[in-house]
């Protein structure tokens, strides 16, 4: 016998109507932000960042590749790293598709991650994967966006963490990516806009943390089941990369003698 609330359908239409509004309201809002992101003033990029890429060496304005805009996804794949982190690997799978349409409106999307363009190409066709992703290794760009620091950096700086308890997810999320606590913390993931002006390139906007959820399609989704997201206390601990869920299956399926 479920203990949720059950009510009649007519309740349950007077209970729809009162959120209704509240998602009206909600709607109306993210257009405000949407605006006011658009209204933000621009920073002049001054430094001429080069990255690496399937065509050779490339300046971020060539990345715009002859459009005005571009959007940058910092994919959190360092030079430690041995695979790309499992949670940014979510979210770029939905990526390929919507390509045509960000060009047709004028619109550039790369991902960018420091290691090496060999390892990110055979980890991009693990994934099957089809996007623009350029290799940083030879940038100071991460550095300067806030997306990167130095191994001592980060050992620095993680040691109120490691005294507190690091969060379970992150000794999963490093151990999937092939490296350790401070090899997976010296990346962060985010997402940074640009903008092309008459040949000069401009910042625009940039975000981090639960800022990138808009590119985590299954999140909206979850959040509109029964069960919602259903991560009780460990957030994104339950993520694989879409190629790893069978064979979780299948070594649970085992552990626990199905099939036998």
């Amino acid at each position: 016998m479920t203990d949720h609330k059950v009510a009649s359908r007519d309740e349950w239409l007077a209970a729809r109507e009162a959120l209704l509004a509240r998602e009206k309201e909600h709607t109306r809002m993210a257009d405000d932000l949407a605006r006011q992101r658009r209204e933000l003033p621009w920073v002049r990029v001054e430094k001429e960042y080069r990255f690496d890429t399937d065509e050779g060496t490339r300046t971020l304005a060539e990345l715009f590749d002859g459009r005005s805009q571009l959007l940058v996804y910092h994919f959190m794949f360092g030079p430690s790293y041995e695979a790309g982190c499992p949670t940014c690997s979510s979210s770029a799978d939905a990526v390929n598709g919507v390509v045509p349409h960000l060009n047709a409106r004028d619109v550039t999307i790369v991902y960018v991650s420091r290691a090496p363009l060999e390892k990110l190409r055979a980890y991009k066709r693990r994934m099957g994967w089809s996007f623009l992703w350029v290799s940083s290794a030879d940038s100071d760009f991460n550095f300067d966006f806030g997306m990167s620091r130095t191994e001592e950096q980060t050992g620095e700086g993680i040691k109120p963490m490691i005294e507190a308890g690091m969060p379970p997810v992150v000794d999963h999320l490093a151990s999937a990516s092939g490296t350790d606590v401070v090899g997976y913390l010296s990346e962060a993931p985010g997402f940074s806009a640009f903008v092309l002006d008459e040949a000069a390139v401009y910042h625009v906007y940039s975000t981090t943390s639960r800022g990138l959820e808009f590119l985590m399609g299954y999140y909206p989704i979850l959040d509109r089941a029964p069960k919602g997201r259903n991560e009780s206390d460990s957030p994104q601990l339950w993520l694989r990369r879409h190629d790893e869920y069978a064979q979780r299956s299948t070594a649970a399926e085992a552990e626990l003698g199905v099939g036998k």
